[in-house]
């Protein structure tokens, strides 16, 4: 199953999921609606004066005790209540993944930590980050002894990674790539949206048990002050004791289905971490030092029963199968490993130890060549490509370590703190010629403070100058430290790269790819339905395609036998390549809009056609995948490197 049959598979899972959760709401709605209705009835039993009067059925005199009306309206006020609260729960959560971490007691990592343990995860995610073709996702780091991780958000640009102090100090760098890399499939295959969406839905019905909670609580500070005559505390007691167990018993349900989701996904999510990383003794090796390990993976807060369904593994006791969100240790194992001897690894508590140098960055070389005329072979698989979205392959993992170790350590450092990052985006947009390069520099001078100007000035125009093919890698580190930018602060970044961007007032391909990145990965994101179809989306595909058709095409004639063989991929012989003049980047914006929402399984046509579009002539240069790589992160497609065939 690829990337894009793991989303359908996602969505329809959510729909399923969310109709099966909001039928058991309203079983509950209607159970404490007859409650209600008891309640009454009960009342009026007590209270009658006409004893002789002929006594009906319970069950028809609790049926008969509420008008229809009523009944309505009790429906309607707690479907109401357990509405509201679910809604609470959403917006408690609308930061994201950050919501979750810091509810779990995590604090954000800085990239420039000096602690080993902590450098060494963070070189891990930033490896996994650029191997995948997506930005790099902040970690939060719990202190617990536990061996656990997670992966939170709505989006893939919301995302975090959560992971204990005790899983860094245990795991071997092999281990810990396997943990990140199950994570990683969490993030792309749709799995967080779900998660978040049960912990909101779980939330409201709980509301129920905790109004339970307060009656009953209420009835007995009553019953402290009450007068032998007055039977009301006893009432409310009985009322607050049904809402109670209605709302728990609705948990109780709930929890059974959250566990029986999760427990097939976790399966998913391990075979996708040794496909990914091509080694599965490193996600096994961390399996079976969580069984070895006396702490295993349960985690020590108060919050961590409400997000179980979210851990690397079980992070609560379950006290049997049926309720726990993950399959037991030694099923996950032997499904990586069939031959598995059955031992555990056993923990001591001697604390690992990682060399600083790991990173692996190695100086910056000023004589290198920024040119964009060194192309990529031709020899890339292109079908290959497209299955490895979300799961690319150990080259591209090697790929990205590489491509880290060349970024010079300065500009490296650059790219983990908000302020200094801004200054990577602005260098990276600043102009080869001299004279243009200098009224830039007069622009940000204008519409940043002189402090400003001076702490960046020097990473502005040292990243100016790195070598091409480094561009993707350092907008991928910096993405992470832009979303923690303020919402003044990112006004004020994005005017300046809008000012950088037109001070020549033209955009090229390369700085529209920037700012698509740049834009797609910080700002808020909201869920949309993707229910287009591409057929009906033509004219977006023409715009988009006729602009790559040009990026890499040095003639007209050129520009149009590669948009003519795009155009037979999606099966629209009709199109043809729109003249330069009507390809406004404006409008390319807005064609990758609507493009997103088109379905997931017809994504794959969509960037085949693209590729091919780009690879027409050969060879692919720095300018062409850049523009391949901004396009498909607008259309939430992570496209790992491009890299020859013949180093797969």
């Amino acid at each position: 199953m690829n990337f894009f049959e793991h989303q359908d598979r996602a969505r329809r899972k959510t729909h399923h999921l969310i109709l099966l959760l909001i039928l058991a709401a309203f079983t509950l709605i209607a159970i404490t609606t007859l409650l209600f209705a008891a309640f009454v009835y009960f009342g009026q039993e007590q209270n009658s004066v006409n004893a002789s009067t002929t006594t009906p059925s319970i069950w028809q005199g609790i049926i008969h005790a509420l008008s229809f009306e009523t009944f309505l309206w009790i429906a309607l006020s707690v479907s109401s209540v357990v509405f509201i609260g679910s809604l609470f729960r959403f917006f408690q959560l609308r930061a994201g993944g950050q919501a979750i971490a810091e509810a779990l007691g995590g604090h954000l990592l800085s990239g420039n930590t000096q602690d080993a343990d902590e450098r060494k995860i963070l070189n891990v995610v930033e490896e996994m980050a650029i191997a995948s073709g997506t930005s790099v996702p902040p970690v939060f780091l719990i202190e617990d002894d536990a061996i656990n991780a997670f992966a939170a958000g709505y989006h893939p640009q919301d995302a975090v990674i959560g992971i204990t102090r005790g899983c860094i100090h245990a795991l071997s760098r092999d281990e810990l790539q396997g943990v990140i890399a199950h994570e990683f499939s969490h993030i792309y295959h749709g799995d967080m949206r779900i998660n978040m969406r049960l912990i909101a839905l779980l939330h409201g019905i709980l509301v129920i048990g905790l109004i339970g909670e307060f009656l009953m609580r209420s009835a007995s500070n009553r019953s402290i002050r009450r007068s032998s005559k007055d039977n009301s505390p006893a009432a409310l007691l009985a009322l607050g004791l049904g809402l109670l167990v209605i709302g728990y018993s609705g948990i109780f349900f709930g929890n059974l289905i959250k566990a029986a989701v999760s427990r097939q996904r976790e399966f998913l999510a391990d075979a996708s971490a040794v496909q990914f990383t091509r080694n599965p003794d490193g996600i096994a090796g961390a399996l079976k030092k969580i069984g070895g390990s006396s702490s295993g993976s349960q985690l020590q807060n108060e919050h961590a029963a409400e997000f179980s369904h979210m851990y690397f593994g079980q992070g609560v006791k379950s006290f049997f199968n049926l309720m726990a969100t993950h399959p037991p240790l030694e099923d996950r194992i032997k499904r990586i490993i069939p031959n598995w001897d059955g031992e555990f690894t056993q923990m001591s508590n001697i604390r690992s130890k990682t060399s600083f140098g790991e990173s692996g960055a190695m100086g910056f070389s000023a004589g290198e060549s920024t040119a964009d005329e060194a192309p990529i072979n031709a020899a890339i698989d292109v079908d290959a490509t497209l299955n490895q979205i979300a799961q690319p392959s150990q080259p591209q993992i090697e790929y990205a370590r590489e491509r880290i170790a060349e970024i010079p350590p300065y500009l490296k450092a650059a790219t983990q703190e908000p302020f200094s990052a801004r200054g990577i985006i602005f260098g990276l947009l600043l102009d080869r010629h001299r004279e243009l390069r200098q009224q830039q520099l007069a622009l940000l001078s204008e519409h940043l403070s002189p402090a400003d100007v001076n702490g960046l000035t020097h990473i502005v125009t040292s990243t100016a100058d790195v070598d091409a093919s480094l561009r993707l890698p350092l907008i991928e580190l910096c993405l992470s430290a832009l979303k923690q930018l303020s919402a003044d602060q990112q006004n004020t970044f994005m005017n300046c790269v809008h000012l950088l961007i037109r001070a020549d007032n033209k955009v090229s391909l390369m700085e529209w790819a920037i700012y698509r990145i740049v834009l797609h990965n910080t700002r808020p994101h909201t869920q949309q339905i993707r229910k287009h179809n591409l057929r009906d989306l033509q004219n977006e595909c023409q715009l988009l395609l006729s602009l790559l058709a040009y990026a890499g095409a040095a003639s007209e004639t050129e520009a149009n036998a590669a948009f003519s063989q795009a155009a037979a991929i999606l099966n629209f012989p009709e199109l043809e390549l729109l003249p330069r003049n009507q390809i406004k980047l404006p409008l390319a914006d807005t064609a990758l809009e609507q493009l997103n929402l088109i379905k997931p399984l017809q994504k794959p046509q969509i960037l085949k056609a693209m590729s091919q579009c780009i690879l027409h002539d050969g060879k692919v240069s720095t300018i062409e995948a850049e523009v391949f790589r901004a396009i498909a992160d607008s259309l939430d497609c992570p496209i790992p490197p491009l890299i020859p065939r013949m180093n797969q």
